[in-house]
């Protein structure tokens, strides 16, 4: 701080500070190394509490040495604002290459479940491309189009059955991680995403008849009609049936009953 005031160097103080946390980071590196710690036992972790300055110091120090790196926005706070400020720092690293391992720390709420730490991790990989560990479900966000909430009711009951599933999946149906299911509430952007989709639901929207067209790998299969516990049945049904048509099971794989 010093140098930048007595030399005019021009530097904020947030720049001066993420230079020393990198310089700290470089130094105790060097330090371990010298205690007789190998390279392949350090990992090196920054705390940092802002996004642009997590990039910053993650970018520096990708130019400055060759160990991995831990991602990790610290004291991200809770829901929506931790979710988005981790992922808008995160996910800029890891596109360009930086970062070899990875935490969304969010604060939960009483009694919270902390797994939604992991989930978002997870999701942030996958939307990537980098990594991917359960079929990914798309939804329409609704809009006047939509007559009501069975798009959403819907959505959320395949995504958690996807969830509750996956364990058994991925032992069972090598692959299946990879699969896309739609859940859509017009026909405005039903049979698009539904089509683009391994397997997809377009639900009628406002003044549509009462039908459900349903799309397997880009194409019209069958239409459902019923209530909604009855579409739900009946396309949870039509996702199991593609899993274990499209992800066969292993042949050394006794199936889990």
């Amino acid at each position: 701080m010093q140098e930048n005031t007595d030399r005019d160097l021009g530097h904020s103080s947030e720049e001066i500070l993420n230079e020393c946390m990198v310089l700290s980071a470089l130094q105790s590196t060097e330090l371990a190394l010298e205690a007789g710690l190998r390279k392949d036992q350090i990992i090196i972790s920054c705390k940092v509490s802002r996004p642009r300055d997590l990039i910053a110091v993650y970018r520096d120090l990708a130019r400055r040495t060759d160990q991995p790196l831990h991602l990790g926005l610290t004291e991200a706070g809770m829901g929506i604002k931790g979710l988005t400020w981790s992922a808008s720092a995160l996910a800029i690293l890891l596109n360009e290459g930086i970062g070899d391992t990875i935490r969304v720390s969010l604060t939960p709420r009483p009694g919270g479940d902390r797994r939604e730490e992991v989930y978002a991790a997870c999701e942030i990989l996958q939307a990537l491309g980098l990594r991917s560990f359960s079929p990914s479900i798309t939804a329409c966000p609704g809009c006047g189009r939509t007559t009501s909430t069975t798009f959403q009711e819907l959505a959320e009951r395949i995504q958690s059955y996807v969830r509750t599933m996956m364990p058994i999946w991925k032992l069972e149906h090598p692959g299946v991680e990879t699969m896309s299911v739609a859940v859509m509430g017009c026909v405005v952007n039903g049979p698009g995403e539904s089509k683009a989709a391994n397997i997809g639901i377009s639900l009628p929207g406002t003044g549509e008849s009462p039908n459900c067209p349903i799309f397997i790998d880009g194409q019209h299969v069958t239409t459902l009609r019923g209530t909604y516990d009855e579409l739900a049945a009946s396309f949870q049904k039509l996702v199991d049936d593609y899993v274990a048509r499209k992800y066969p099971a292993r042949a050394d794989m006794t199936p889990i009953t």
